[in-house]
């Protein structure tokens, strides 16, 4: 086997896509950073009453703890199929996801608490 020549080789023009334009892209002005901080903020509120966190997260997603901390200190987001894991377990996260695709007519949000609640409070009512 022999390796290439020095020259043959592609040249490295950049490291990253291009910004979409005004080509009819999405008007998305997140940037990663931001999204990782959302979701590390929805982590955080989710799970503020553990003490392990990490390995709870890493639990759920198959994920290595050092990820899971990085995700939930908001250094890096975590990949698709991991968000969606998250998103499955934490309503927090999803709530995150939906509102920053701009989705408020799926909401969660304090839906869930409100109509328990509210159950509980008709339940006390008819038991009376």
């Amino acid at each position: 086997m022999s390796f290439p020549k020095k020259g043959k080789s592609f040249p490295k023009t950049g490291k990253s896509f291009p910004k979409r334009g005004g080509d009819g892209g999405s008007d998305f002005s997140l940037d990663d950073h931001a999204f990782a901080m959302k979701i590390a903020s929805a982590l955080t509120s989710e799970l503020k009453d553990r003490n392990s966190r990490a390995k709870l997260v890493a639990g759920w997603t198959g994920a290595n703890e050092r990820p899971v901390k990085h995700w939930i200190s908001g250094r890096y987001a975590p990949c698709g199929r991991h968000l969606v894991v998250l998103a499955q377990h934490s309503d927090q996260v999803l709530n995150a996801i939906l509102l920053m695709a701009d989705r408020h007519d799926r909401f969660l949000g304090g839906n869930v608490k409100d109509l328990r609640q509210k159950v509980l409070e008709l339940m006390a009512i008819i038991g009376e």
